[in-house]
Formats: C-alpha cells, sequence, structure tokens
C-alpha cells in the first residue's frame, strides 16, 4: 500500500487543511469543494487527511462499512449483530466511470449461474468514509443526478436492469475542479458544504520549501511519514478531541445573528449556507479547545462556507472582490446605518465611456476655459473607436446545432455514443458493438433464449468548439455597432462557460485576421480581449471567414469528436465584386458543423451581403436581440 503525503507537511494551503479538517470533525457540514489550479495540492491532501480519521464502527461481517441496524446493500443488518472497528474508507469516483459503477448492478458473476443479485456500487463502499471526485465539473449529468440524489438523501437507490435496490450512503463528498473547465451545475455546487480557492504561492521562499520537500517524499516515503509521524499523530488526536467536544460547544445567540445577517446582506439562496456556517463555526471551536463559538470562529467559517454560494459573473475572474464582501457582510454596523453593500452578480453602475462621446473634460470649442480646442486634421487617418459594451444578445437560435454528436459531456448539444449516459436497451442489430450485457443477461434468464442480444440506449449532451468571427472595421464603429456586438459576445461567453463550450475569437480588420483568444482560454482573458476591440479600418470579410476555416479544421484533428459551431458577426458593408467571401463562406460550412451570421447592418443603405454569405455558408442570418434577464450584467 503505498504511503500518502502527510496533510501536516502540506505548505502555503491553510484554508484547505482547515476545511478538510472542519469536515472530519463534523461530517454533517456536507464536504469541501476545492477550486483551483493543477499543481496545487488538492488532490494531495484529500488523501493526506485519511489516515488522520478515526476508525468508523461497522458490522463485522459486512464487506463495507454499515453498522448495525443500518440499511445494507443485502437488507436491514440486526441490531445486535457484532461489530469491529475498521479504517476510513477512501473512494475515488473517476471521471470515466459508468452509472452501473457509482450506483451499482446486476451482479454478472451471479447471473451467469441462473441468479438474479444486486452488485453494490461506489456508493456502497463510500458509506461512513470519503467520497473523492476528481474534476467533479466535467462528470457526466446522469451522474451528477445520481450522486445529488444520494447526498442529499443519504441512501442509494437503484432501479433499473431487473434489480431494485436500495441502501445507507452516508459520505464526506470531496470534489476537486480547475474553474477554467468550466464551472459546476448550481445545485450540485450548493450540495458542497465547503469550498475552498486555491493557488500556488508566489512567494519564492513557500515554493522552495515546498518542492524541498515534495523531492523528500519521493526519495524515502517511509523515512519522510517517519519523520512527520509525531506531528500526524498530534493533529490526529486533536480531531478526535474536538469530536469529543463538538456537541458541547455553545452557539451564542449574538454569533447565530451575525451569520444569518450576513447570509442575508450577500443574498443567499436557501437558509442551507447560513446552517454549514454555524456548523463549520462550531467545529473550528472544537478544534481550537473552545466552549463556545465566538466573532473569530464565525469569520473563518464564513470564508468557507459562504464564498462559494455568492452569485460571481466568471468574467469577472476570482479576485479579492469576494473577501471583501464577506467581511462588509459580516461586519458590526447596523443595516439601517447606511445603504446595504451591493450583492455579489447584482449590476454595477455602468461607467460612461469617454471614446463615445468624445474626451473627457471637453466642452464645446469654449469648454477649456475660453481657449480655442484644437481641431483634428481632416486629412490625417481615423483614429481608432473603442467603445464599451452595450446592451445586447445573440438569438438563441444561433447557436442551434441539429443532430446527434459524440463529442466531450456538456450542455450544448444532443449527444449519443459510447461518451453518453445509459438510458435504456434495446434489441441490437447485427455488427452492434454497444452491448448492454446486463439487459442480454437479463433477457436470457427471463425467456431462456440464448442469442437475443440488446445494446445499450444512451442520451447526453456535449460541449462544442464556438467559433466567433468578430468584423473590427471601421464600419462598425458607426451607430455603435461594434458596442453591441461586444455586448453579444460577453453573455455568449457567459452562456459558453455554463455549457462547457471551447471558445476562440478571430477579429478582422485592416490588412487581415487575427486570432485574439484561442481555443479552450480561460474566459476572463477572452472577456479583456473583447473589451479591448477597437474598431478601424478597411472589412477583409473574407480573411476572417479564411482564418475560421483553418483554426476549425486545426481543432478538428486535435479532437475530431468536438462538433464546431462559426457564428460571424458583421455589417456585410464590404462589396464582394471578385467573390472571395461568397468562396471563403462556401470553405467555412464545409469546415464548421453550422455557421450563423449576426447581421449589425443597420440604416436607410444597405448592402445585405450578411445573408448572402450565410447562403454560401449552407448557415442561416439573424439579428442581435434585447439581452435576456439571465444575462442582463454589467459588461
Amino acid at each position: 500500500m503505498s504511503l500518502a503525503f502527510p496533510l501536516s507537511a502540506i505548505v502555503g494551503q491553510d484554508a484547505l487543511v482547515e476545511a478538510l479538517l472542519v469536515n472530519a470533525v463534523a461530517p454533517d457540514v456536507g464536504g469541501v469543494l476545492v477550486r483551483g489550479e493543477r499543481g496545487s495540492a488538492k488532490s494531495t491532501a484529500v488523501r493526506g487527511l485519511t489516515p488522520l480519521l478515526p476508525p468508523v464502527i461497522a458490522a463485522a461481517e459486512q464487506p463495507f462499512a454499515f453498522a448495525p441496524g443500518e440499511l445494507a446493500p443485502g437488507g436491514r443488518i440486526p441490531a445486535d449483530a457484532p461489530t469491529a472497528p475498521r479504517p476510513v474508507a477512501l473512494v475515488e469516483l473517476p471521471l470515466g466511470a459508468t452509472l452501473d459503477r457509482l450506483v451499482g448492478s446486476l451482479d454478472l458473476g451471479r447471473a451467469l449461474a441462473g441468479e438474479q443479485a444486486f452488485e453494490p456500487g461506489l456508493l456502497a463502499r463510500a458509506h461512513q468514509g470519503i467520497l473523492y471526485v476528481d474534476e467533479v465539473n466535467l462528470l457526466p449529468d446522469h451522474l451528477v443526478d445520481a450522486l445529488l440524489d444520494a447526498a442529499a438523501s443519504g441512501v442509494a437507490r437503484v432501479e433499473r436492469e431487473a434489480i431494485s435496490a436500495s441502501h445507507a450512503a452516508r459520505f464526506i463528498l470531496v470534489g476537486t475542479m480547475n474553474v477554467e473547465e468550466g464551472e459546476l451545475r448550481p445545485q450540485l455546487l450548493d450540495r458542497f458544504g465547503l469550498g475552498v480557492e486555491v493557488s500556488a504561492s508566489k512567494d519564492p521562499g513557500t515554493r522552495s520549501e515546498i518542492v524541498r520537500r515534495r523531492m523528500a517524499f519521493d526519495q524515502d516515503p517511509s523515512g519522510f511519514c517517519a519523520r512527520w509521524r509525531e506531528k500526524e499523530e498530534s493533529l490526529a488526536r486533536r480531531i478526535a478531541a474536538a469530536r469529543e467536544r463538538l456537541p458541547r460547544v455553545a452557539l451564542p445567540e449574538r454569533e447565530l445573528l451575525r451569520i444569518t445577517s450576513a447570509c442575508a446582506k450577500l443574498g443567499i439562496d436557501g437558509i442551507r449556507g447560513d446552517i454549514v456556517c454555524a456548523r463549520a463555526a462550531r467545529a473550528l471551536a472544537a478544534l481550537d479547545a473552545a466552549d463556545a463559538v465566538d466573532e473569530s470562529h464565525v469569520r473563518r467559517a464564513a470564508r468557507l462556507a459562504l464564498a462559494h454560494r455568492l452569485r460571481r459573473d466568471p468574467l469577472d475572474g476570482h479576485s479579492g472582490a469576494v473577501e471583501n464582501e464577506l467581511e462588509r457582510a459580516l461586519g458590526d454596523r447596523d443595516p439601517d446605518d447606511g445603504p446595504p453593500s451591493r450583492p455579489s452578480g447584482a449590476p454595477r453602475t455602468p461607467t460612461p465611456d469617454s471614446s463615445a462621446d468624445g474626451p473627457a473634460g471637453a466642452a464645446g470649442p469654449s469648454g477649456n476655459g475660453g481657449a480655442a480646442v484644437e481641431q483634428p486634421d481632416p486629412r490625417a487617418p481615423a483614429r481608432d473607436r473603442r467603445d464599451a459594451p452595450a446592451g445586447a444578445a445573440v438569438p438563441l437560435q444561433a447557436l442551434v446545432l441539429t443532430g446527434t454528436g459524440s463529442g466531450p459531456a456538456g450542455r450544448r448539444a444532443r449527444a449519443g455514443g459510447p461518451s453518453a449516459g445509459m438510458i435504456d436497451s434495446r434489441p441490437a442489430p447485427p455488427g452492434s458493438d454497444d452491448l448492454a450485457i446486463v439487459a442480454t443477461l437479463r433477457e436470457q434468464l427471463a425467456h431462456g433464449r440464448a442469442g437475443s442480444l440488446h445494446e445499450h440506449v444512451r442520451s447526453g449532451r456535449e460541449g462544442v468548439l464556438l467559433c466567433l468571427v468578430v468584423d473590427a472595421s471601421g464600419s462598425m464603429g458607426a451607430r455603435r455597432r461594434l458596442a453591441r456586438v461586444k455586448g453579444a459576445l460577453l453573455a455568449l461567453l457567459r452562456d459558453a462557460y455554463a455549457r462547457r463550450d471551447r471558445v476562440a475569437i478571430i477579429a478582422f480588420r485592416d490588412g487581415g485576421a487575427q486570432i485574439i483568444v484561442e481555443p479552450g482560454a480561460p474566459v476572463e482573458r477572452a472577456a479583456a480581449a473583447i473589451r479591448e476591440l477597437a474598431a478601424g479600418g478597411r472589412t477583409p470579410l473574407a480573411s476572417g471567414l479564411l482564418a475560421a476555416e483553418r483554426l476549425i479544421r486545426r481543432e478538428h484533428a486535435r479532437d475530431p469528436a468536438r462538433r464546431a459551431i462559426a457564428v460571424v458577426l458583421t455589417d456585410g458593408r464590404v462589396p464582394d465584386d471578385r467573390g472571395e467571401v461568397r468562396r471563403a463562406s462556401l470553405l467555412l460550412g464545409r469546415a464548421a458543423s453550422a455557421v450563423h451570421v449576426i447581421d449589425s447592418e443597420d440604416g436607410p443603405v444597405r448592402l445585405g451581403l450578411a445573408g448572402a454569405l450565410a447562403a454560401a455558408a449552407g448557415g442561416r442570418v439573424h439579428t442581435l436581440v434585447a439581452p435576456r434577464a439571465t444575462s442582463r450584467r454589467a459588461a
């Protein structure tokens, strides 16, 4: 058995270690979600917690940790069954796990002998232990639904493939994720009691110590663990003492009101945040050997229990704004003393963009204290125009992808194939390579017909590549066309982030086209690029379309299963006497799974090229619409 890196030897991740200790003392807190970049000790800390936990009491004859009186996979265990202590189990849910593996299914070995029996899944193994899900935000939705149901009810239920079974399923849910790869569904996010943001230290001395300890552990794991054994034993005793003290820890009314007032000010949905924060504060007091919760415990608990419940705009990144909101909400000021702090996610007051209305401070010809204002040279080239994003949205029809794909899990379009979830079975046609073994055995057991093969019926959702092709020429500066396009692009980024799409952005102007956001770049970086986009110069529309065609083909070579949607946003104000735009449109239509053209042209004189572009690419043409309610956030 491989040795785990000691939890007490982890450097620079105090919040992560504290969140894990809180769950070790009070499992009813509800687990922890660890969000952060790769290589920041997320998995190492989770694996280091397990050896410190006290043994659990379970029925001696049970393969898993079910105690007397509990409902086990084979039925309820007698109350007088003999017991024995056993180590806490750490069960990992791999990203490629099936629903059968998670909840359980028909025992194939016994089914071949003619007996219908239930084979427990990972939820049974994790009972009274830790269920660890790495990259939890990339789990397929059907697995998330099963996990949610078990975490909420404490019971795992299986009703499928001739199996009807249920058993207790109480576990500490620990998930890790990289925020750049997409957010969690809100339902699952709220189920995690605590949330921690982790990142690598910027201090060279701290980084040196981390490297030194990791190298020492890799070179001699046994010797390294032996050197840290005393601190590990001390930490284990601290956890055991805190568990014993926890029932006696008092939560004064003042501190409870501090928690509920903070949750109300922050606009936390429901009451789960209040309850979890109170439980975490009591656990922290128990870890500190205190008899009652004080303000410091509440503040530490709030950072762990409330931060991930705030409504945050993914385009803003993860800065210190959350910490500031928590501090304001936890302050002693009476709510009536002044205006309430703005809940996270509420619209900010937009700042007027000076480039749209002229230089700041200009007040006409005599606005400079009576001095003459220098007039621009009419012969000089026009300056770029950089307007702030304006309220607009891409219509939902412009993101439609018909048919069924087989791309990576997401929420954009329908998917089938091996990566999609199994929802049923049916008789298999000749040559099927997705046989449903359980359904085939069930058919043979029920009807005695050998050779009656069944295959899986699969259904799911996939993520796609969104290639956004943006016209940034001078004509887009007129009538604030680019400003509205920017607003629509920012709303589209939020939607793509929630649906786990990869986004690439190509801007074209002057002499050619440029990829300003590579596929898979963080959404906050993409948002910054959109906000800085300026309008000016000629309209090399054909260059932009060809650049999109090349990018889509390059990405298809890397990930053949992922389909691509090309969204072209232009006013189409360029002649196409030589047919270059039409030929480029035809190539783009062949490379992309779907092409949608957003026509931003307005005014009394229209060239109408956007419609011809869409027709040549085999796509559809749309116009921008008013922002939807879910997208009305400040740019």
